[in-house]
């Protein structure tokens, strides 16, 4: 069912992503290699893919999960880029970059704490039958 409430928090989660990778593109960590963008296009498809496994709440979770890994990835690649970056308050936008990923990681575990709830509700009408 697309109107549960774990379905907006995934999808917040990658409108976050694909906030990133628009605000993204200046960022250059590892070279020419475009690590943001990459890894931001594939939370996306992700997390489409989880809005739309609703019916098996197990590979919802488990693709939450990966995306909960891969945006903590990206958190501790972004603290890294800003560590390195020279210059100093001329730009106002640097350094919004790691917001995203930090609301795509609540988002995902707010979303994996009501398909649990979900879970759990659905074991207990099973029960009772």
């Amino acid at each position: 069912m697309l109107q549960r409430i774990q379905t907006i928090w995934i999808l917040l989660s990658v409108l976050a992503a694909a906030s990133l990778f628009i605000t993204g593109k200046d960022v250059s960590v590892f070279g020419d290699f475009p690590v943001i963008e990459v890894s931001s296009i594939i939370l996306v498809l992700t997390g489409a893919f989880s809005v739309f496994s609703f019916k098996n709440r197990k590979r919802q979770i488990m693709l939450n999960t990966i995306s909960i890994i891969i945006n903590v990835l990206l958190i501790g690649i972004l603290a890294f880029w800003l560590q390195n970056l020279s210059g100093g308050i001329d730009f106002p936008e640097k350094g919004i970059e790691p917001i995203f990923p930090s609301v795509a990681v609540i988002c995902l575990l707010l979303a994996n704490i009501f398909i649990k709830k979900d879970e759990r509700l659905v074991k207990s009408v099973d029960r009772l039958r």
